[in-house]
């Protein structure tokens, strides 16, 4: 049977460390999977509730955003998406009494963990303004508390309305709607916050904020680089696809301050050969110094130019732009100075120099090791320099894969979550719904902060997520959060969000993917699109964990009738009504989900269409796909620093924190631990198992610390150090951004240690 929740805050003070792992997945992982899982469901709903998980007529993994393929396995999930399932399906309760046993304050002493280990929110709860703890508050006056903020704002545009990955198409969809019609296009979502760096580069460079590649085209690759990406905690289904393509011949390079177990050699659950022996993944190792991506490329980029015939000419000539203006930049690439921004050796590079040229299909595969950078944009187009090089994009086996973090935060931009909404997908909004959205740019995440910092933002609306646990600056925000009039949460569960709050504070509780969704016309489903641009339904099959659960569809169609009233014509009660109504209108609204109710239906799903991947045709300025040449960056720590990254440990998805544990790296008990480098360590007199403070710097001259952190020593790349999020955020400067993406900087922050 399951069991209860933790009573007080496990002890952290002590984490153990052992060497870490060299192999992931495995009879371990399946023994921590089924032991989670029945703390959280008992074992006769754990059997009910995991078969469902990723299959055709189940319900879509809240975790990652990794595809499916056309054939599903019984157990068509991993570790850590068994982990997000339980958390979700738990039979764990957070009721009205709860909150009062537990005052504000109370809950804003306590870790993620022991917040998110209590269990699924009940009822809608609300904080009056001055008071000390939640109440239970009808929906009605919920919604009724909302309208009054809303109308009472100077302009539509001190409100924020922003968006967790989690949220379906249909869920998005209208709150983008609600949102223009309102009148704003303050829109951020947790993309900016990690691949929109991604989507600036590759709109820039292929015309398209998105990856080109399926499942199929990985295995059939003949070279798969994967850099700044850690798939064994973060997507560990990947591996299987990873193991599949060097079943069919592959290589593989890493590229990584890290070593990564899952990298290493991949223990496949779904075989006894897999379970005993497993796949090693890793052709190649490229320890790279944190930030030395883009000088790497650049490298590689310059001596592709000048190996004859290494170039694919034709597609050069007929599909790219730019071409004279990188060789002549790349030319003066300097290998004395890639070195030292990479902290690899010569004969490192020459070795992925040869794998390169002897690739026919390349793909590079990426996620926040490149993006959460100053430089991520520039150091994404010069990953598409080298495929444009070669000619592998718009080819089987090819292509560009930024592998996205949450399950729907793709599809939640394709159904217009997003600041900067394209002027055609407007119109084409406006047209539909007889409405007239505003043009002016709204705020992303860093700006949203930024406002509410400054008073320019009172109103902060969340569909789902941990705003202020995923953010930057963590002081900087929780005061910007402080001063608004009112926070909103849609929430399954507890998190930091909830107890760092506005004057006025509402918990809104909704359905989890795992819950079945019975609205006036019948059982309904949601869709959602994954990593490489596939759109398929997800139907729970569990009772709702409470009666006062609410959809998210619901709930936007609730809001938006009582804040827009008799002035909207948009048909809130049939949407809520009626999911399919939704996809009616999305389907006449953006292109590619034109008969969108019959192609959702289909148990596959349907995959939207990608011009440079299936036409070779690059809808960017210059009609062609562009290569770029912008000056190469690297970061640089002062004698006595270390740039450190923050990274997620196994034990964890984004903010939710499932345990203390990071099996793979040999860390137990605890999460504030800093891996350094034993030579680095021993420079900076930190020995292992000492405590230290960790101390930002940066050019504000602010001092930013997070205390108390055990030091270990791990095979990092020398210079640079490791620490988990969001223990880490408040080391990240609000102002410390990437260029063009405006994506918090949180892989180098330049830091010094001080004795605890």
């Amino acid at each position: 049977m399951a069991t209860k929740p933790p009573a007080g805050d496990p002890v952290q003070d002590a984490p153990q460390v052992a060497p870490p792992k060299h192999a992931a997945a495995g009879l371990p992982a399946i023994g921590h999977t089924l032991r989670i899982a029945q703390q959280q469901m008992g074992v006769s709903r754990t059997a009910r509730t995991l078969l469902k998980v990723n299959q055709k007529d189940g319900f879509d993994c809240p975790g990652c955003a990794w595809p499916e393929g056309e054939k599903r396995h019984t157990a068509e999930f991993c570790e850590n998406g068994a982990k997000a399932v339980a958390e979700e399906a738990t039979l764990r309760r957070v009721t009205p009494d709860f909150f009062a046993r537990h005052p504000l304050s109370d809950l804003a002493g306590r870790s993620g963990y022991w917040l998110g280990q209590q269990g699924r929110i009940t009822e809608p709860m609300y904080l009056p303004e001055g008071a000390d703890r939640y109440e239970a508050v009808p929906w009605e006056r919920a919604f009724e508390i909302i309208a009054e903020e809303l109308t009472a704002l100077g302009s539509p545009d001190e409100a924020l309305f922003y968006t967790s990955g989690r949220t379906s198409n249909e869920a998005a969809f209208l709150f983008q709607l609600f949102a223009r019609e309102f009148g704003t296009n303050n829109l951020p979502d947790c993309s900016n916050m990690c691949h929109e760096s991604s989507g600036s580069a590759l709109t820039e460079t292929i015309g398209i904020g998105k990856g080109s590649v399926s499942l199929e085209d990985l295995h059939q690759a003949d070279l798969i680089i994967v850099a700044g990406q850690n798939p064994g905690t973060n997507h560990p289904r990947m591996l299987s696809a990873l193991e599949k393509a060097k079943s069919a011949g592959a290589k593989i390079i890493s590229v990584n301050p890290l070593p990564e177990a899952g990298l290493e050699r991949f223990k496949n659950p779904q075989t006894p050969v897999g379970m005993l022996k497993g796949t090693a993944l890793n052709d190649l190792f490229l320890q790279i110094r944190i930030g030395g991506d883009q000088a790497l490329f650049r490298l590689l980029n310059k001596l592709v130019i000048e190996t004859e015939g290494a170039t694919d000419e034709a597609f050069i000539r007929e599909h790219t732009h730019g071409y004279e203006e990188l060789a002549a930049t790349a030319k003066k690439a300097d290998w004395a100075e890639t070195l030292t921004a990479t902290g690899l050796t010569r004969p490192e590079i020459e070795q992925a120099l040869a794998m390169i040229l002897a690739s026919k299909r390349t793909i590079v595969c990426w996620a926040m090791g490149l993006t959460q950078h100053k430089h991520g944009v520039a150091t994404i187009r010069e990953v598409v320099n080298l495929l444009l090089l070669r000619g592998n994009i718009g080819r089987p086996g090819a292509g560009v894969c930024p592998v996205r973090g949450h399950s729907n935060v793709q599809g939640d931009r394709t159904m217009g979550i997003f600041e900067r909404p394209a002027p055609a997908f407007l119109d084409s909004l406006d047209r539909e719904f007889q409405i007239t959205s505003p043009r002016g740019h709204g705020y992303d995440v860093v700006r949203s902060i930024q406002a509410l910092r400054d008073g320019e933002a009172k109103v902060l609306f969340a569909m789902g997520g941990n705003f202020v646990g995923a953010t930057p600056d963590t002081d900087v925000t929780e005061a910007a959060i402080r001063r608004a009039s009112l926070t909103v949460h849609v929430s399954t569960k507890l998190n930091r969000s909830h107890a760092v709050t506005g004057r006025r504070a509402l918990i809104l509780p909704t359905l989890g993917r795992t819950d079945k969704d019975v609205q006036a016309s019948g059982k309904q489903f949601v869709t959602v699109e994954d990593s490489m641009g596939m759109v398929h339904a997800s139907r729970g099959n569990l009772a709702p964990a409470s009666p006062h659960l609410l959809s998210e569809p619901a709930i936007v169609a609730r809001m938006a009738r009582a804040v827009l009233g008799a002035s909207s014509a948009t048909p809130w009660e049939e949407f809520e009504r009626d999911y399919a109504a939704i996809r009616d209108r999305i389907s006449r609204v953006i292109p590619g989900f034109e008969d969108f109710n019959a192609r959702a239906a289909r148990p596959e799903g349907f995959r939207l269409p990608h011009a440079p991947r299936d036409e070779r045709r690059f809808p960017t300025k210059t009609g062609k796909a562009n290569f770029t040449a912008a000056p190469v960056e690297y970061p640089k720590a002062p004698k006595g620093r270390l740039l450190l990254q923050t990274l997620r440990s196994h034990d964890q998805y984004n903010t939710t924190i499932y345990g203390l544990d990071d099996r793979y790296r040999g860390i137990t008990g605890g999460r504030r631990v800093v891996m350094v480098h034993p030579e680095d360590a021993a420079e900076l007199g930190l020995a292992d198992g000492s405590y230290t403070d960790l101390v930002g710097e940066w050019t504000d001259g602010v001092e930013r610390r997070a205390p108390g952190f055990r030091v270990v020593h791990y095979p990092t790349a020398r210079g640079c150090a490791a620490a988990y999020y969001p223990e880490t955020n408040v080391l990240v400067p609000l102002d410390s951004t990437a260029d063009t993406s405006n994506t918090p900087a949180s892989k180098s922050v330049v830091v010094r240690f001080e004795p605890a």
